[in-house]
């Protein structure tokens, strides 16, 4: 299985490549299926988003959106067969878990990925690790993100808690990121001696390359590594 899990998409050439690298193809000749579905229950500007999309677009890589919601499981995996690449995109992690089980993709990724690689942004990076009890509002409030299977996190009727566990660890972008004041290492160290797997925490300057469960950090930023032991 391959994997790359980002903060901020292909925000700098190391990543880039990476991404590059994982796939195998020329950028134009790899085709991306982008899901931009988290974003939508976020109803403030989305230049985030579109920047995502911007770095794709600007590498050169055929980008064709796919958005939960739209889409019967059957017709998912029609469309997904075709790509190289399943690209999640950021945005609320537990309205992107209910979507995932909803549409079934979260059934069909196991057998996707024999051939076609992971990306995530955000969120997107968030629901391929083991847990979402670092994602952002369980570090705001943790006594609401009981476990994975009773959860309200996200929007009324359209939240769950279910990660992919596409990795054995837990994944936390927006490493020292001012709009997450509670991704700093102190806060983060304090919170995940109450998480039974190692936890990964990368600046929007950094990602995770992932090939058959071999962890590659590529950086021009900071990360660190928590429980280390409990790996």
């Amino acid at each position: 299985m391959k994997l790359l899990l980002t903060s901020n998409g292909l925000s700098n050439d190391s990543i880039a490549t990476a991404f590059a690298e994982l796939v195998g193809k020329d950028p134009r000749e790899t085709k991306v299926a982008f899901i931009p579905t988290a974003a939508n229950p976020e109803r403030e500007d989305k230049s985030w988003l579109i920047n995502d999309l911007y770095q794709l677009k600007t590498r050169g890589y055929y980008v064709d959106i796919v958005d939960l919601p739209a889409f019967a499981e059957d017709q998912l995996r029609e469309i997904l067969k075709g790509m190289d690449v399943i690209f999640v995109g950021g945005g609320d992690t537990f309205y992107l878990s209910y979507w995932m089980q909803k549409s079934g993709l979260s059934k069909l990724l196991p057998e996707l990925l024999e051939t076609k690689a992971y990306a995530g942004v955000s969120a997107g990076s968030i629901i391929a690790g083991a847990s979402l009890g670092l994602a952002s509002r369980p570090l705001e409030n943790p006594q609401a993100f009981r476990d994975k299977d009773y959860d309200e996190l996200g929007p009324k009727g359209q939240s769950a808690g279910e990660a992919l566990c596409l990795v054995d660890f837990v994944v936390r972008p927006h490493f020292n990121n001012s709009d997450f004041p509670l991704v700093k290492k102190d806060f983060l160290e304090a919170r995940a001696k109450d998480v039974p797997f190692p936890v990964y925490a990368f600046d929007d300057d950094s990602a995770l390359k992932v090939v058959d469960g071999t962890v590659e950090v590529v950086t021009e930023g900071e990360w660190v590594l928590l429980n280390r032991d409990k790996g």
